[in-house]
């Protein structure tokens, strides 16, 4: 259970409690996680949450594409853009998020697409327009990240238009259609705000308990 109570799921089938598929395969799942976030900053400094994110992310063995923040249902958000190596074969599966943080918890909504048999048209195409030289990029939250897979301009949206069936293209356009139909629970928009890692500590007691004052699992 979550304190997402709405949403377009228009084109989604359940496959089970939280989690939609549709027709192109792409996932869409809800989260409620009742823990203090793990966050590296508060979302109101994006520079240094920014630059967490970029390296957590490259630890893991992925890339974060982009990280903005926002709101869901007006509740301060941070929205992650991430790709990372398909666990078997050839290709990469892109991530697409809002993280809701409260002080001692959070909910998350999450879209994915995985690339299918054909791989890489994308990369080469880009790489073919612009050049290996511009190509690959530091990263730009992060200019010292290392490890993970590679930062590049094949990522940017501006590329979406020239590849419509992309998962990337599509992780992005289902986060723009979902994200302004989603409502919370009150009771979890009520909650204390997110305050940062530094705070986090005191706030473990009562991480266990969910939004209602008592314990709420996915």
């Amino acid at each position: 259970m979550t304190p997402i109570t709405g949403m377009d799921l228009t084109g989604f089938t359940e496959r089970e409690a939280g989690v939609w598929t549709d027709a192109q395969g792409a996932v869409l799942s809800v989260h409620f996680f009742p823990l203090v976030p793990d966050l590296p900053a508060r979302l109101e400094a994006s520079g240094p949450l920014r630059a967490g994110l970029a390296h957590g992310v490259a630890g893991a063995g992925g890339a974060l594409i982009e990280a903005l923040d926002g709101t869901v249902d007006g509740v301060p958000a941070v929205r992650q853009l991430i790709k990372v190596p398909r666990p078997s074969g050839h290709g990469q599966v892109f991530l697409g998020s809002w993280t809701v943080p409260r002080a001692a918890c959070s909910t998350v909504l999450k879209v994915q697409a995985a690339e299918g048999a054909t791989t890489g048209i994308r990369e080469a195409t880009v790489m073919a327009r612009v050049g290996p030289a511009d190509y690959f990029r530091s990263h730009p939250y992060a200019p010292d990240v290392t490890g993970g897979l590679p930062y590049h301009v094949a990522d940017d949206a501006s590329w979406d238009a020239h590849f419509p069936d992309h998962p990337l293209t599509r992780v992005r356009a289902l986060l723009d259609r979902i994200t302004p139909t989603v409502t919370l629970d009150e009771r979890f928009k009520s909650l204390p705000p997110f305050a940062g890692p530094a705070a986090a500590a005191p706030q473990q007691r009562s991480a266990g308990r969910g939004w209602f004052g008592r314990r709420k699992e996915q």
